[in-house]
């Protein structure tokens, strides 16, 4: 076929459109009525058309993304099994998030290909426990991927772990081994959790990896030259805008790395976040994880991590684990996510949304530079005082039901059956001593839950 179907229209324009819509309205005000004015200070209009495509032509998006599946370990022969068993079940990588130094790496990687990636994420900060890993990855040829993250350290607990002249010490450490497919992390999921708007997140992110950029721009070797950063994202609930933030990143981490002759090519791994998560009609939260999967791969994640839906109160388990990887091999092999190159490209929706979220985040970093930098705006507070006023923001429009968590603010079940609780649902304040004010992840739903399960 080489006629077009469209040859026989002539174009119109977007201020023709308008020009319809305002004629149809019959005197009604266009901004009043059909501009919905979002958390992220986009207007969102309604229609878009090729004037609102993204002008320097396609965002980059990976040919395909892997599954993964996360493990706390508590033994290193534990975590290997399930590890073995979730490979089996289909898994594509792993996530192992490691609490003690004295867990044995060998025997906890025993056993994996080549072909499962493996992401190993350490509540410590060791060097040394960092140089066994590189010289296993070495000796077996695993793909094994660091999630070091000082930074993230500091904003979530206040405290570096132990200062920070020893923890930059143990970096460019950590950044010295060559076998292991990255050494650097940037968790954006904790401004996400904690109630940043989505414009704070990628500009927040941003600035912490600005403080890695900077921190090596005079050294003379660094692995950022030829390997990738993880941008470790929590996807929310917001389906296009989210497919936009993951877009907007990559543009944002390409416009950036060069400037320190860093790699343009960044590692993203995606998981549903906490805060829209209930415990009130809690197997809702299987539909809510599933679409912010989807959004994670229309948003062009190299990695996504589902959340078991009972990941808020239950301990680790077999059917919630089984659950959520399965939801992933569902959109992968029976929905076909994955046999679609960048399919949110073309989309002018979805294109505006990413244009402008980059360019308000952009906005925001550099007015963070201008500060003095993020790691100076987090010790003054600055940081945290923003994140607190959109938290409070996104509260208020949940407790107005104008943001709607199905079974808990709305629609809520008089005969709900409150699970039982293997972990602190409603975290208590810790007082603590601490360097700075830390940044501490909150869910929506808290309030309306303590409520429900105190009546």
């Amino acid at each position: 076929m080489t006629k077009s179907l469209f040859d026989g229209f002539e174009k119109v324009s977007a201020k023709q459109w308008k020009q319809k819509i305002q004629f149809d309205l019959k005197g009604a005000d266009y901004n009043e009525a059909l501009i919905y004015k979002s958390l992220e200070g986009i207007d969102i209009k309604p229609f878009y058309n090729e004037e609102d495509s993204i002008e320097n032509g396609s965002v980059s998006h990976p040919s395909t993304w892997k599954n993964s599946v996360k493990i706390v370990v508590s033994t290193a022969i534990i975590g290997n099994q399930k590890a073995l068993e979730a490979i089996k079940k289909g898994a594509e990588s792993i996530h192992f998030v490691i609490s003690q130094e004295d867990i044995d790496p060998k025997s906890l990687l025993q056993h994996i290909t080549s072909d499962t990636s493996v992401f190993i994420e350490t509540e410590f900060l060791s060097s040394s426990y960092v140089q066994k890993l590189n010289d296993i990855a070495k000796e077996i040829n695993l793909s094994i991927y660091i999630l070091t993250d000082i930074i993230n350290n500091l904003a979530s607990t206040g405290n570096w772990y132990k200062t920070l002249k020893e923890d930059h010490a143990s970096l460019d450490q950590i950044t010295k081994n060559k076998h292991l497919k990255n050494s650097i992390s940037i968790n954006i999921g904790l401004y996400q959790n904690a109630g940043a708007t989505m414009v704070q997140q990628l500009a927040y992110g941003l600035a912490h990896a600005n403080e890695y950029l900077n921190h090596f721009e005079n050294a003379t070797s660094t692995l950022l030259e030829k390997t990738p950063v993880v941008f470790k994202v929590a996807v929310g609930g917001n389906y296009f805008f989210e497919i936009a933030k993951l877009r907007a990143l990559r543009i944002l981490w390409s416009t950036l790395a060069p400037e320190y002759n860093a790699t343009t090519e960044c590692h993203i791994l995606a998981y549903p976040s906490h805060r829209n998560k209930t415990i009130l009609d809690y197997n809702v939260n299987m539909l809510r994880t599933t679409t912010e999967c989807m959004s994670a791969i229309l948003g062009g994640a190299d990695t996504i991590q589902n959340l078991p839906y009972d990941d808020i109160y239950h301990l680790e388990n077999d059917f919630g684990t089984r659950i959520s990887l399965n939801q992933l091999l569902i959109l992968k092999n029976e929905s076909y996510f994955d046999l679609v190159a960048n399919p949110a490209s073309g989309s002018y929706y979805i294109e505006s949304l990413t244009k402008q979220m980059a360019d308000k985040a952009l906005s925001i970093f550099k007015n963070i530079e201008e500060g003095g930098g993020f790691l100076n705006q987090l010790k003054s507070g600055v940081i945290q005082k923003k994140i607190k006023e959109s938290a409070e923001k996104e509260q208020e429009l949940f407790d107005n039901q104008e943001i709607i968590l199905t079974g808990t603010n709305k629609y809520q079940n008089p005969e709900e059956h409150i699970p039982e609780f293997q972990k602190p649902v409603f975290p208590e304040k810790r007082v603590r001593k601490t360097l700075l004010s830390p940044i501490i992840a909150k869910r929506l739903p808290q309030e309306i839950e303590r409520k429900t399960v105190n009546s």
